[in-house]
């Protein structure tokens, strides 16, 4: 038995022109989904609803700026409460050693996302 492993078939090249505009329109997609601005920090990000952020070191200090209004609000960072803060104010929320999602709750905003690589 033979293994053809010939890369120039007519039956790899309809696969390749298939996949190639799918992957762009995946990526394209994703990129709609974000509303903000992308934030880039080596230990720390401010980031505000709708902002993406990288952070280039393990653990990553994250401010987030808690929009104008009145009262206080929960913050949460992939669903588990970090505290409740001010409306108006840009708050510490701590050091992360992995990727969160941030939401204030109760306020109508998107969730800020802070993306920190492992620890290898």
């Amino acid at each position: 038995m033979t293994l053809r492993t010939d890369y120039s078939s007519t039956r790899f090249a309809g696969l390749r022109l298939t996949m190639v505009p799918l992957i762009g329109a995946l990526g394209l997609l994703a990129a709609c989904t974000t509303t903000g601005s992308h934030e880039t920090g080596f230990d720390q990000l401010t980031l505000a609803p709708g902002d993406t952020g990288t952070c280039e070191s393990n653990p990553c200090r994250v401010f987030l700026k808690i929009p104008t209004g009145s009262g206080s609000y929960v913050v949460t960072a992939n669903q588990v409460k970090v505290g409740t803060y001010a409306a108006g104010q840009t708050v510490d929320l701590g050091s992360y050693f992995s990727s969160q999602a941030f939401q204030i709750v109760g306020m109508d905003v998107p969730k800020a996302y802070a993306y920190v690589p492992a620890d290898l």
